[in-house]
């Protein structure tokens, strides 16, 4: 029983969002509404969950002194940061439990919440996606040597299209004929991006749409109970 109600519930709502997008009418559609306001109000829930839920495992981590476990006090110290300059003095236009902070907003030039989010959490963030650059140059290069026939494609692919995009690519092919305009790297480069790779990019979404109407169909008809705690 504490299985079937879950999965009863599933099937129902799965089913209702379903009908209100092939009948956008009444009851489906105004029953489909009143469940994205549900969603919403049970995300906020989850979000909380998810909060108590770092604070639980951070703190066990601490408390046990596991490895790095400096870090996972520098964690707890920036969420009760955040969240305490948001509650106390409000972001943007939002007022907190002290008002608007003027006196601080002043003198730092911005609320301290979205002071630390612009000097910050930005920063930190682009610093983060600066690094993944090596990461992503370190797999570019394994996968640009010429070993197979599709290795070989991918590099070739590779080279046109960073030098259509250059002035160097314009110096190559710039002296050919109008006649043979086709050939010139900044074309090849806009060709290889408008049809081939625009191409795969819709097969890779198709392949990702077909992927999430089966995982949705698996939780729907009960097939897939993870989210139960089970296997």
């Amino acid at each position: 029983m504490k299985r079937r109600i879950p999965l009863t519930i599933t099937l129902i709502v799965g089913l209702i969002v379903i009908c209100s997008e092939f009948i956008p009418h009444r009851p489906f559609s105004q029953i489909s509404s009143e469940l994205e306001v549900w969603f919403m109000i049970i995300s906020g829930f989850a979000i909380l969950l998810g909060q108590l839920n770092l604070i639980k495992t951070n703190v066990l981590k601490i408390q046990y002194k596991q490895r790095n476990w400096p870090y996972f006090v520098i964690t707890l110290a920036s969420f009760f940061l955040m969240v305490g300059t948001g509650a106390l003095w409000g972001s943007q236009q939002n007022a907190g439990l002290l008002g608007h902070g003027t006196a601080i907003s002043s003198a730092i030039g911005s609320k301290p919440f979205d002071y630390l989010f612009n000097n910050v959490y930005q920063n930190l963030q682009a610093t983060m996606f600066s690094l993944l650059a090596f990461f992503i140059a370190s797999a570019a290069y394994r996968a640009f040597i010429a070993r197979t026939t599709e290795s070989i494609l991918l590099l070739a692919a590779a080279i046109l299209v960073m030098l259509g995009n250059t002035s160097l690519g314009t110096l190559l092919t710039g002296w050919l004929p109008d006649s043979l305009s086709f050939l010139h790297l900044p074309k090849v480069s806009e060709f290889i991006m408008k049809y081939p790779t625009t191409a795969g990019q819709r097969a890779i979404m198709i392949g990702a749409g077909l992927g999430i109407i089966g995982s949705s169909l698996r939780i729907i008809l009960g097939i897939e109970r993870s989210y139960l705690g089970g296997d």
